[in-house]
């Protein structure tokens, strides 16, 4: 099953959508409500809860009820309730409160890049909030006064669903609501801090956490459609050129591990998003100022080196085997004082 959102009348609807490549989705709240009301006995209060299709958020949080209901949904919702895909503009499937970012967690990007003491020893840890969080088609804001060298990294996007602390790697799937894509837009000029001593160290706020710093999309899958998440081809391309071409197997911490790893700090809520690394082939990776290096990806594709960093205009794509693809373009932002 897939989760996802799009505006209409002004308000952002909940909507969800067969496994596959779906043709239609449903309207949750109008089909429950119009399968609730055709029923001979009227309203049944025990068959939904009238908050479960407000948001993604609210779904997952509702847990095997809510997917149970949502099975029903797609068999019987009615025509009116119903949407083609090709008719709506689809926005991020999700706002999460918090996005638990994984740096450093592929091995050939680590060997492409400037090291910081902590790579490839522990997971790099940051956050981004739901502020950085554009749809698809959305714009990604190349902001001068911020950044001359915005970068694009595919990323494997976890949701979580069931709570938990401390939760054992063994069981950390359990905890998992589906899967969607996040683009980990980062400005590299801002990241990447050199010492007197030559060493570097990195800047994750400045560097990662701005306006359209984490576009999300298209929607969520899941988790019963990706049984193993560590079997997925990512594939970045920059308008056209394959620039990044790896599988999630290239991970140094699995998704597993990570959910441990952040659930350490943290109680795990549903609706939190931990996006998981990105492998070779950023456009970091061709800048010696910064300590980059061509590695290339898994050598399973040829890829196609960047001659730059993002410019105005150009259109990236982030796709992920089983998941999708999420669209974006590069936006220069002009006349602001």
């Amino acid at each position: 099953m897939k989760l996802l959102c799009w505006r209409e009348d002004g308000r952002r609807v909940f909507g969800i959508a067969g496994a596959g490549t779906p043709a239609e989705a449903v309207d949750a709240a109008a089909a429950a409500a119009a399968v609730d009301a055709g029923t001979p006995e009227g309203p049944d209060p025990d068959r939904f809860e009238p908050g479960w299709f407000a948001d993604a958020r609210a779904f997952i949080a509702a847990g095997e009820p809510a997917l149970a209901a949502a099975a029903m949904l797609l068999e019987r919702a009615p025509a009116a309730a119903r949407r083609a895909l090709a008719t709506v503009a689809l926005e991020a499937p999700i706002l999460p409160s918090t996005i638990l970012c994984s740096g450093s967690n592929y091995h050939d990007h680590n060997r492409e890049k400037a090291p910081a003491p902590t790579s490839g020893r522990e997971p790099e840890f940051f956050v981004k909030t739901a502020d950085c969080v554009v749809g698809p088609e959305g714009d990604i804001p190349l902001d001068r006064a911020l950044t001359s060298k915005l970068d694009c990294e595919t990323e494997l996007a976890v949701v979580v669903g069931r709570p938990g602390r401390h939760i054992p790697v063994e069981r950390a799937l359990e905890h998992v609501a589906g899967y969607t894509i996040v683009n980990d837009v980062t400005a590299r000029d801002r990241q990447v801090r050199r010492k007197p001593d030559g060493s570097t160290w990195y800047d994750l706020g400045r560097g990662k956490v701005f306006d359209g710093a984490a576009p999300l999309g298209p929607w969520i899958v899941t988790a019963d459609e990706i049984p193993d998440p560590q079997a997925l081809r990512l594939r970045t391309r920059v308008n056209g050129e394959l620039r990044q071409s790896s599988t999630t197997g290239n991970m140094i911490w699995t998704c597993a591990q990570l959910i441990h790893f952040f659930s350490v700090n943290l109680t795990l809520r549903p609706g939190m998003v931990i996006i998981t690394g990105t492998p070779g082939g950023t456009a970091w990776s061709t800048d010696a100022e910064l300590g980059g290096r061509w590695i290339g990806g898994d050598g399973d594709e040829p890829l196609v080196p960047a001659s730059g960093y993002c410019r105005d205009g150009d259109r990236i794509e982030c796709e992920i085997e089983r998941v999708g693809v999420l669209r974006n373009t590069v936006r220069e932002q002009r006349g602001r004082g």
